[in-house]
Protein backbone atom coordinates (compact mmCIF):
# COMPACT_ATOMS: atom_id res chain seq x y z
CA UNK A 1 0.00 0.00 0.00
CA UNK A 2 1.00 3.87 -0.53
CA UNK A 3 0.63 6.06 1.78
CA UNK A 4 -0.68 9.44 0.46
CA UNK A 5 -0.46 12.93 1.91
CA UNK A 6 -4.53 12.40 3.05
CA UNK A 7 -3.26 9.14 4.65
CA UNK A 8 -0.76 10.71 6.55
CA UNK A 9 -2.89 13.39 7.87
CA UNK A 10 -5.80 10.44 9.06
CA UNK A 11 -2.91 9.04 11.19
CA UNK A 12 -2.41 12.07 12.38
CA UNK A 13 -6.09 12.11 13.95
CA UNK A 14 -6.37 9.16 14.93
CA UNK A 15 -3.12 8.06 16.66
CA UNK A 16 -1.62 11.25 18.17
CA UNK A 17 -1.96 12.67 21.45
CA UNK A 18 -4.53 16.10 21.37
CA UNK A 19 -1.97 18.67 22.34
CA UNK A 20 0.29 17.32 19.15
CA UNK A 21 -3.12 17.57 17.00
CA UNK A 22 -3.17 21.16 17.92
CA UNK A 23 0.36 21.94 16.86
CA UNK A 24 -1.64 22.23 13.58
CA UNK A 25 0.91 20.01 11.41
CA UNK A 26 -0.16 19.12 7.89
CA UNK A 27 1.80 15.93 5.71
CA UNK A 28 2.42 17.91 2.26
CA UNK A 29 4.42 15.05 0.99
CA UNK A 30 4.98 11.38 1.60
CA UNK A 31 7.51 9.22 -0.17
CA UNK A 32 8.63 5.71 -0.21
CA UNK A 33 11.48 7.13 2.38
CA UNK A 34 10.78 10.43 2.70
CA UNK A 35 7.72 12.69 4.54
CA UNK A 36 7.14 16.58 4.41
CA UNK A 37 4.93 17.83 7.21
CA UNK A 38 3.90 21.45 7.55
CA UNK A 39 4.41 23.31 11.01
CA UNK A 40 2.24 26.41 10.37
CA UNK A 41 3.28 29.31 12.72
CA UNK A 42 1.37 30.34 15.27
CA UNK A 43 1.71 32.81 18.38
CA UNK A 44 0.98 29.73 20.78
CA UNK A 45 3.99 28.19 20.11
CA UNK A 46 6.60 31.28 20.15
CA UNK A 47 8.43 31.38 23.23
CA UNK A 48 9.51 34.58 24.91
CA UNK A 49 11.51 36.81 21.94
CA UNK A 50 9.07 35.83 19.32
CA UNK A 51 10.90 32.43 17.72
CA UNK A 52 9.23 28.73 17.86
CA UNK A 53 9.72 27.21 20.84
CA UNK A 54 12.20 23.90 20.80
CA UNK A 55 9.57 21.88 21.86
CA UNK A 56 7.13 22.44 19.24
CA UNK A 57 10.07 22.01 17.09
CA UNK A 58 11.00 18.69 18.92
CA UNK A 59 7.73 17.22 18.81
CA UNK A 60 6.96 18.17 14.72
CA UNK A 61 10.10 16.36 13.98
CA UNK A 62 8.87 13.17 16.18
CA UNK A 63 5.61 13.17 15.03
CA UNK A 64 6.47 13.64 11.29
CA UNK A 65 9.33 10.48 12.06
CA UNK A 66 6.05 8.34 12.49
CA UNK A 67 4.57 9.32 8.89
CA UNK A 68 7.71 8.50 7.23
CA UNK A 69 8.20 5.46 8.91
CA UNK A 70 4.53 4.61 8.21
CA UNK A 71 5.07 5.97 4.49
CA UNK A 72 8.24 3.78 3.95
CA UNK A 73 6.41 0.53 5.64
CA UNK A 74 3.54 1.16 3.74
CA UNK A 75 0.59 1.53 6.57
CA UNK A 76 0.87 2.81 9.96
CA UNK A 77 1.81 0.42 12.75
CA UNK A 78 2.64 0.97 15.93
CA UNK A 79 5.98 2.26 16.99
CA UNK A 80 7.62 4.35 19.61
CA UNK A 81 10.89 6.62 19.75
CA UNK A 82 14.14 5.11 21.12
CA UNK A 83 16.19 8.19 20.76
CA UNK A 84 16.05 11.75 19.35
CA UNK A 85 18.88 14.26 19.17
CA UNK A 86 18.19 17.95 18.29
CA UNK A 87 20.47 21.30 17.51
CA UNK A 88 18.83 24.99 16.34
CA UNK A 89 20.30 26.47 14.14
CA UNK A 90 18.10 29.98 13.77
CA UNK A 91 15.27 31.28 15.01
CA UNK A 92 11.76 30.68 13.46
CA UNK A 93 10.11 34.03 13.49
CA UNK A 94 6.57 34.47 11.92
CA UNK A 95 6.93 31.87 9.15
CA UNK A 96 6.06 28.08 8.63
CA UNK A 97 8.44 25.05 9.10
CA UNK A 98 8.86 22.63 6.56
CA UNK A 99 9.85 19.44 8.60
CA UNK A 100 11.56 17.18 6.03
CA UNK A 101 12.38 13.58 7.13
CA UNK A 102 14.59 11.30 5.48
CA UNK A 103 14.56 7.31 6.50
CA UNK A 104 18.37 6.35 6.48
CA UNK A 105 17.76 2.83 7.23
CA UNK A 106 14.85 1.03 7.72
CA UNK A 107 15.43 -2.57 9.49
CA UNK A 108 12.47 -5.18 10.82
CA UNK A 109 12.46 -3.43 14.12
CA UNK A 110 14.04 0.05 14.26
CA UNK A 111 13.89 2.90 11.88
CA UNK A 112 16.41 5.65 11.68
CA UNK A 113 15.93 9.13 10.48
CA UNK A 114 17.71 12.52 9.86
CA UNK A 115 14.61 15.56 9.91
CA UNK A 116 15.62 18.67 8.66
CA UNK A 117 13.12 21.83 9.54
CA UNK A 118 13.17 25.29 8.03
CA UNK A 119 11.13 28.09 7.72
CA UNK A 120 8.93 28.39 4.32
CA UNK A 121 11.37 30.60 1.97
CA UNK A 122 14.21 30.24 3.77
CA UNK A 123 17.59 28.34 2.49
CA UNK A 124 19.05 27.20 5.61
CA UNK A 125 17.48 24.95 8.16
CA UNK A 126 16.24 26.29 11.40
CA UNK A 127 17.21 22.70 13.42
CA UNK A 128 17.85 19.45 12.78
CA UNK A 129 16.94 16.43 14.94
CA UNK A 130 18.19 12.43 14.22
CA UNK A 131 15.48 10.29 15.64
CA UNK A 132 15.37 6.24 16.36
CA UNK A 133 12.20 4.88 15.91
CA UNK A 134 11.53 0.79 17.85
CA UNK A 135 8.91 -0.79 15.23
CA UNK A 136 6.12 -2.58 17.60
CA UNK A 137 3.73 -4.02 14.66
Amino acid sequence: MTVKPADGDAILRENFAPWVQDLGLTVEEVAERRAVLRLPWSERLAREGGGMSGQALMAAADTATVIAVSGARGAFVPMTTVQQNTTFQRPVIGKDVLVEVRITKLGRTLAFADVTMTAEGEDEPAARASTVYAILG
